[in-house]
């Protein structure tokens, strides 16, 4: 517990004063939705995922810890002096058979758990060339990674850390829970375990090395500040416009565009189909420190 609170600690005192709500008030009203889209015109807000849910079970979708970075800066040298990237690029049309569906981590803070091991997912079966592709299982990192704290949250560079060091198995023998678990020691079935891995992780930051390392290899997880009006995306280029400080969260960024002059990332998230574009989102470059904590390792193949 003390462990937990000082994590909370330390991502809210990088992200500023936290604000003191009744935690079963509604994170959010159609007053708020109503506000953010008549005050901006690039995202548009919506309650049919939110419904009624309060503030408290919101903080539970938001539990990323931000804090120093475990691995080094990638070194990309002089390649990116003169790198144009294209004006747009999107995972699932170079890569249609290995960029895994949607997931969710439903009310368990375990988005560090669901980025790491769907970047590596994505990276295995590409870095294959399609002979590894398996789901790997969060509930397996959320369960057996002690140097985060499950359901509770975690650091993603420490769960690419323990899948370098210790790997993990697929979807399919450790499926997932939604819940913290004991550390299991064989498949569901009572199957052993097979284990796939990270060779090497790097972090990446800025939008020319996070577009270098997602042509280089594949998707990337990152991790950013999530408000309340987050929770109610439903299309468009995300830009903060109202609402309190919820916690860090994380995804997998798969991809990027430009619609009206503005770049976007093309962001992959943990909270099912029915929440924004049918699970995915864009998210402006820059918004919310999205382009700062990028995380991504070649996959041992």
């Amino acid at each position: 517990m003390k462990l937990f609170l000082l994590t909370a600690l330390v991502a809210l005192a990088l992200s500023g004063p936290a604000i003191v709500r009744d935690p079963s008030s509604p994170i959010l009203t159609q007053e708020d939705i109503d506000f953010i889209n008549q005050n901006q015109d690039s995202w548009t807000a919506s309650l049919d995922w939110v419904g009624s849910m309060t503030y408290e079970e919101a903080q539970k979708y938001a539990s990323t810890e931000i804090k120093p970075r475990e691995f080094p800066e990638y070194n990309w040298g002089a390649i990116l002096d003169n790198f144009q990237a294209p004006a747009s690029f999107d995972s699932r049309n170079q890569w249609p058979s290995c960029i895994h569906p949607i997931l969710n981590q439903e009310q368990c803070g375990s988005c560090w758990a669901f980025g790491a091991t769907e970047a590596l997912s994505d990276r295995l079966c590409i870095g294959s060339k399609g002979s590894i592709n398996v789901v790997l299982s969060p509930q397996y990192l959320v369960d057996c990674d002690h140097l985060n704290l499950g359901c509770n949250g975690g650091n993603p560079d420490l769960a690419w850390s323990f899948m370098k060091s210790k790997g993990v198995p697929a979807y399919s023998c450790v499926s997932y829970t939604g819940a913290n678990g004991k550390c299991p020691s064989t498949c569901d079935d009572g199957s052993e375990f097979q284990f796939y891995k990270a060779a090497s992780v790097n972090t990446y930051s800025g939008p020319s090395s996070i577009q270098a390392a997602i042509l280089a290899g594949g998707p990337v997880e990152t991790g950013f500040s999530v408000y309340q009006d987050f929770m109610s995306y439903s299309g468009g280029i995300y830009k903060h416009t109202t609402g309190d400080y919820l916690g860090g969260h994380a995804v997998k960024i798969i991809g990027w565009g430009n619609q009206n002059g503005t770049n976007y990332w093309i962001c992959a998230n943990s909270w099912g189909t029915s929440w924004g574009l049918q699970g995915f989102f864009w998210i402006a470059f820059g918004q919310c420190g999205i382009d700062s904590q990028a995380v991504a390792g070649s996959p041992s193949v």
